[in-house]
């Protein structure tokens, strides 16, 4: 079971007002650089492109960005489970939507939030807004209204309307059904089904489980009031719809001998007495959030014999939106689909149902901690960050597009459409997310050196609330606690300080020190000096004791610095040594660097070395390696010495007969322009461009590094060192606390891969 990832108010706050408030920029995507650029683009060129809309408006999906963009649309009536907040107030939760989109299926969406709670008025906007997009999700908008916008948008518009509240939680609670029923050996005719709650969700929820086949009678709704059964008279249409004849008239009991419970309602609503009473192994998916209707600890204390769902992501079997909309609409778009069908909302379910039951890849059991997922009780769902999903999910429904009459333009090729979708994403994030969750499946004791700077205080805080394992700070223990007392983190809360200064605690390490050093001119009176005023000392010897699991540090004093102290105490029997790998991020696309910190002219034989173990981390971040290992020339051209062990590190890499794609040596602009190295130098082996970038010198490296960083607009992740036997994190003087936090789960996810 994975741990509770807790976020402070005060660090969301933060994030969203940092730098460029908010999530979202617009960048284009031609050059407009020239003149000549900008007559392209605009006038008088953009003339051309309207005229041809203009005489076909289908062309607009070939010259406009129309084609991939999707608005996202609240008025606020209906924000998370806050409530009627109003327009303004729903905007950062539409602008996460528009995140989500791009992260997930590259989508481009723009939210928009209207300021009205007139149906008419809404319906109106957003339809005369429809040429803009290529879709409509609406979000956060209350019941009932949100089924009459829906729908007479639906009837007057002719691009997808889909409304994720209800949809969206319909369509992965019907795929984990689907499995829930298959374990537990049902068919789908059949079950006895109650769902508490009657709003847009569980309406939706209804209908699709009827669209599934199970039969209308089989499923009894309850409200805030109690059941709706035929005869009542408070109820409106939709309501009205789900009434059944019954004499049941409680939650309590229509819940006896029901098969399964499906939760959209509130904190606490099904208890333990209540799921006693229900037929063998039961279905409940409590989907209230953040708190269910009951918790799976409570539900399997009553029924052990019970298959558990919920909203969380701190339980198994996550019903979470952003396993659908995502990619629904992505294959809604990809054949300019006219609307979002039930038989779409179905293929998306049983996509997601099937891609359960298959074998789960590695980068998936990571995040369990290594742990082997295999289909059953506690996986009946696809995890959010399944690297399979943008291409399972969005084939299924642009098919059921096409069978359906819905898809203007029909998918010829499929093989080559799930092609596509895998490249339209750099595996990168996914990854990365799944190294995050894979550090909080097995917890760590992290040592933190520099633990009274403020920028670590924060860092070791939110490595402590993300379930990570245990920080532990070095320093003064007046001043770490002071800091502790700025931030609101008071109490010992399972963040640890070891008190920096002469004790008998410190006296263990003095020794410890003093045993290993004492033949490299180190008097017992340094070791003392040591462990009293050098965190990085410190941090090695509790290390190297095993009194703890990793480190990390660098803020106090420059790398080179922090390099040799943890050397004294640090081995590395590594084949490579020790080498420094920055993860540079660009959009949709990521290269790896190494080495860029630590070997200022490194060997051939080294070089060599270094793009294996770099290879095996592409790997492990979804990639598959093309090294390029690079120099001022391009296979001999222009001639030069420095040249020389780039060739015998190549050389030595065709002797070794390694399983990745490498060549070189080459130039940079070669390396990473495909087009230019097929045209140039049509007998290199790499089969598109480089994604690992071996350079010839630390000088080379660092520099490289930083102009990507700091001019290129890209996420550089790292320098992460390998190669030490323990693992250590470095980070750099500047280090942000987001940083700091990567250094520290990193380290930790290391204490459980081979360095």
């Amino acid at each position: 079971m994975n741990v509770k990832v807790r976020v402070t108010d005060e660090e969301a706050l933060a994030l969203h007002a940092q730098g460029r408030p908010g999530k979202l920029q617009i960048l284009p995507t031609k050059p407009l650089t020239t003149q000549r650029d900008l007559s392209l683009a605009y006038s008088p060129g953009v003339a051309a492109p309207c005229l041809r809309i203009h005489e076909n408006p289908e062309a607009a999906y070939d010259y406009t960005v129309r084609g991939n963009l999707v608005a996202i649309i609240s008025n606020g009536t209906a924000v998370l489970g806050l409530g009627n907040l109003g327009a303004l107030a729903s905007k950062p939760v539409m602008e996460g939507k528009a995140v989500l989109f791009k992260r997930f299926a590259d989508v481009d969406a723009i939210d928009l939030e209207i300021n009205t709670e007139d149906v008419d008025e809404f319906v109106n906007c957003v339809r005369l807004l429809g040429p803009t997009f290529g879709g409509i999700n609406l979000e956060d908008i209350k019941a009932p209204e949100c089924f009459v916008i829906e729908q007479r948008l639906r009837e007057t518009m002719d691009i997808p309307v889909f409304h994720d509240d209800q949809h969206g939680t319909a369509i992965i609670a019907v795929a984990g059904l689907i499995n829930a029923l298959d374990i537990t050996g049902r068919n789908i005719k059949k079950p006895h089904v109650v769902i508490n709650g009657a709003g847009a969700a569980a309406i939706a929820c209804a209908s699709l489980i009827k669209a599934l086949g199970l039969p209308a009678g089989n499923i009894i709704m309850c409200d805030t009031k109690g059941v709706l059964y035929k005869g009542r008279e408070d109820m409106n249409p939709w309501k009205e719809s789900f009434a059944v004849e019954t004499k049941a008239r409680t939650l309590e009991d229509a819940i006896k001998g029901a098969d399964v419970f499906l939760g959209l309602s509130a904190k606490g609503a099904l208890s333990q007495e209540m799921v006693k009473t229900m037929a063998k192994k039961p279905v409940i998916f409590a989907m209230a959030n953040p708190n269910p209707e009951i918790t799976p600890e409570e539900a399997l204390a009553a029924r052990p014999d019970a298959i558990v769902a919920t909203g969380r992501s701190d339980y198994p079997n996550q019903i979470n939106n952003v396993l659908g909309f995502p990619y629904i609409f992505r294959g809604a778009l990809d054949v300019r689909a006219s609307a979002i069908n039930d038989e779409m909302k179905l293929a998306a379910a049983r996509a997601l149902a099937d891609l359960a039951r298959e074998h789960v890849p590695d980068e998936v059991s990571a995040a369990y901690g290594g742990r082997r997922v295999t289909y059953g009780p506690e996986y009946i769902i696809p995890v959010p960050f399944d690297p399979r999903l943008v291409r399972r999910i969005p084939a299924a429904v642009a098919e059921a597009a096409m069978q359906t009459g819905v898809a203007r333009k029909p998918i010829a090729d499929f093989a080559a459409y799930r092609q596509s979708l895998r490249a339209r994403l750099d595996p990168t994030a996914d990854s990365l997310e799944l190294i995050f969750r894979a550090a909080r499946s097995n917890p760590r004791r992290v040592v933190f050196a520099d633990g009274e700077d403020e920028r670590v205080i924060r860092a070791a805080v939110q490595f402590k609330n993300g379930g990570y394992g245990t920080p532990v700070l070095l320093g003064r223990e007046t001043v770490i606690r002071e800091q502790l007392r700025a931030i609101n983190f008071v109490g010992d809360n399972g963040i640890e300080i070891n008190d920096m200064g002469p004790n008998l605690n410190n006296a263990r390490y003095r020794d410890f020190l003093y045993m290993n050093l004492h033949r490299r001119g180190y008097m017992k009176r340094d070791c003392e000096m040591a462990v009293n005023q050098n965190g990085n000392m410190l941090a090695s010897a509790m290390l190297a004791m095993e009194e703890a699991d990793a480190m990390v540090t660098g803020l106090a004093r420059g790398f080179v610095s922090n390099y040799r102290d943890v050397k004294l105490l640090i081995e590395s029997s590594s084949s490579s040594g020790v080498f420094g790998l920055s993860i540079v991020i660009a959009q949709n696309h990521t290269v790896f660097l190494a080495d860029t910190v630590v070997n200022v002219s490194p060997s051939p034989a080294r070089l060599a070395e270094i793009a294996v173990r770099t290879a095996e981390w592409a790997h492990r971040l979804g990639h598959e390696p093309r090294v390029a290992l690079l120099s001022f020339a391009s296979f001999g051209q222009p001639q030069g010495p420095n040249a020389e062990p780039i060739r015998a590190a190549v050389k030595i890499l065709n002797e070794r007969k390694v399983d990745f794609e490498f060549d070189g040596e080459m130039s940079a602009d070669v390396a990473l322009n495909y087009q230019l190295m097929q045209r140039l130098y049509p007998f290199c082996r790499l089969t598109g461009p480089a994604n690992i970038l071996i350079m010839p010198n630390l000088q080379t490296a660092h520099i490289a590094s930083k102009l990507l960083e700091n001019i290129g607009g890209a996420n550089v992740i790292g320098p992460i060192l390998q190669g030490f036997d323990k693992p250590v994190q470095i980070v750099r003087m500047n280090a942000s606390v987001s940083d700091i936090m990567t250094a520290a789960v990193m380290a930790s996810f290391q204490t459980g891969v081979e360095q």
